[in-house]
């Protein structure tokens, strides 16, 4: 499953390394959005398996930050 963005962001922060093991709602990432940073939250207990961005990024909405199994 993707963790996606729903506004315009920055990506601030990564939080996990591909390979890591996350539980559903654990912040993997925080992005800022609207002067205000937010924590991104795993959506499922699983394993990163891929980061399509780091930190600095700009994204749009709906742009995919990682990729957890």
């Amino acid at each position: 499953m993707d963790v996606k963005v729903k506004m315009p962001s920055v990506v601030v922060s990564i939080e996990v390394a591909v390979g890591a093991t996350v539980t559903k709602g654990q912040c993997v990432a925080v992005v800022e959005a609207m002067k205000m940073k937010n924590e991104m939250p795993a959506p499922l207990d699983g394993t990163v398996k891929s980061i399509a961005v780091a930190a600095g990024d700009r994204l749009k909405p709906g742009a995919v930050i990682m990729s957890i199994e």
